[in-house]
């Protein structure tokens, strides 16, 4: 059985997300805003094997626990710039001077991330940065800081998109089924029915 425990980290609140198969005790780091060590005594505590760390995109606040937790970093490709360039990340929120290690692996729309019985299918939807991505798995969508619970991710950033994110948001996200459970980046989860009903930025989605 897939087990999802959700963490609150950093001064902007992020959440990660530790996925893992509670019977082969293996699996995925989602966004380590910060090292925590409740995150990391969970892991030792259930005997989770962690086989990776993804970043949803390549901001400070999903990135700045990658270098302590210490496991292999999956990140789109379009991103991974952001880990080692303070000024893309943004990292004056947090460190001026944070960096992350380098990626073992980028990503591309459409990859398949798999470890045991897990399995999450990536989906490119840029916007908030240039390499955003969605992680699909079962009857769940992590969407990083694309879409939160009736709003979506900020686009004034330097390489933020609003046309970009909306299109992502309504090509990418909205095809999935009402139940789909939306887990973000920050924030109260959801689901895509709610987010299609109550979004204000998805009015007029039904008619695209």
């Amino acid at each position: 059985m897939t087990e999802v425990k959700r963490f609150t980290v950093g001064l902007l609140e992020t959440n990660c997300y530790l996925v893992y198969d509670t019977e082969e005790k293996i699996g995925f780091l989602i966004d380590p805003g910060t090292f925590d060590k409740k995150i990391a005594k969970v892991i030792e505590e259930n005997n989770i094997r962690i086989r990776n760390i993804i970043n949803t995109h390549g901001h400070a606040d999903h990135t700045s626990g990658n270098k302590r937790f210490g496991y292999p970093i999956l990140i789109h490709e379009k991103d991974s710039d952001f880990l080692k360039n303070a000024a893309k990340n943004l990292a004056h929120f947090m460190s001026p001077t944070f960096v992350s290690p380098p990626a073992e692996r980028l990503l591309k729309d459409g990859d398949v991330i798999k470890e045991g019985k897990l399995m999450l299918h990536v989906i490119h939807t840029p916007g908030h940065t240039p390499g955003g991505i969605c992680l699909e798995t079962g009857n769940r969508i992590f969407t990083g800081d694309t879409l939160f619970r009736e709003s979506v991710g900020r686009t004034d950033f330097p390489y933020g998109s609003e046309k970009d994110l909306l299109n992502s948001v309504k090509k990418r996200l909205m095809v999935f089924p009402d139940e789909i459970e939306v887990l973000p980046g920050h924030g109260e989860g959801s689901t895509i029915g709610h987010e299609r009903r109550n979004n204000p930025f998805l009015r007029g989605v039904r008619d695209d």
